[in-house]
């Protein structure tokens, strides 16, 4: 007869604590991933981009307000800002989204997630949320310094007020950009977990099209002309920030030339946000963990 085993008591204890839940796993994964996008608690060499990237925004914000106090109107609104920065926003999330979720899928890690409290789609949105977070700061930083330069150069407190009034549909505009642009980029960078492929991908969808939306806008005619914008992600929300935040709700910039198709180029806005959210949450249901 074999001897009967013996177990050891070598210290292991287990945990009584308070177990915080999905809630608290999901916020984590958020805050995480925010400060990957920055570089925060990683090497220099991964803040020199983000940041280079947000100090030129701001110094080329600066450079507009030196030029804006010398004439009698702005050389452009909080709302051109917006939309001026808008291809330089496309190249920042082309490689964050990347950065946030291909490392997690090459180096196998979704099943560490998936095996404690948060969910699939916890994970998901939680990576979307921080994605648009980090969009967001990157428009916000130059609309700041216009605000700021703007309103030091006011001659009285109105002006002040004026100055904050015309902020409000900058911060609506960069929000609008923030969403659209990461419920397009997250998608398309959770489907390899190569970095280099993903932000190919996103940039080939940003890039690729303007072209072809230009050329259709410059030698169509009528409601093709209008409606050729919707073809690239920066024209669509142009588009969109033509409609809502022109000044008496008129439709007058130029460059997208969209007409009165401004309700399509809203309604496609929103239908592309909720289709990327949607495919987001199902790529992660169907990834294997």
């Amino acid at each position: 007869m074999p001897e009967a085993g013996v177990i050891h008591d070598i210290g292991y204890q287990r945990y009584e604590g308070v177990r915080l839940g999905r809630r608290y796993a999901a916020r984590s994964i958020y805050v995480h991933s925010v400060r990957s996008a920055f570089g925060i608690g990683r090497s220099a060499k991964a803040k020199l981009l983000p940041a280079g990237m947000f100090a030129l925004g701001c110094i080329a914000s600066l450079i507009l307000v030196v030029v804006s106090s010398q004439l009698p109107e702005p050389v452009i609104t909080y709302v051109g800002i917006v939309s001026t920065f808008s291809y330089g926003i496309t190249a920042f999330a082309a490689i964050v989204a990347p950065e946030m979720v291909s490392r997690d899928l090459r180096n196998s890690l979704l099943p560490l997630y998936f095996s404690r409290p948060p969910h699939r789609t916890d994970y998901a949105l939680a990576k979307f949320a921080a994605l648009i977070t980090a969009i967001f700061v990157m428009f916000a930083g130059p609309l700041l310094i216009m605000f700021v330069g703007m309103a030091f150069s006011a001659p009285d407190i109105g002006e002040v007020f004026t100055q904050l009034g015309d902020l409000a549909p900058g911060v609506g505009a960069a929000l609008v950009h923030a969403v659209v642009v990461a419920a397009i980029a997250l998608p398309l960078a959770s489907l390899t977990g190569r970095r280099v492929f993903a932000t190919g991908l996103i940039i080939g969808v940003f890039l690729l099209t303007a072209p072809v939306a230009g050329a259709l806008q410059s030698f169509g005619e009528g409601d093709g002309s209008s409606l050729a914008g919707l073809i690239n992600p920066v024209s669509l929300l142009n588009g969109v920030d033509s409609w809502l935040f022109s000044s008496g709700g008129e439709v007058t910039d130029e460059m997208t030339r969209i007409g009165s198709a401004g309700p399509i180029y809203g309604i496609t806005a929103l239908l592309l946000t909720a289709l990327g959210t949607a495919l987001l949450m199902w790529r992660y249901k169907k990834v294997k963990a």
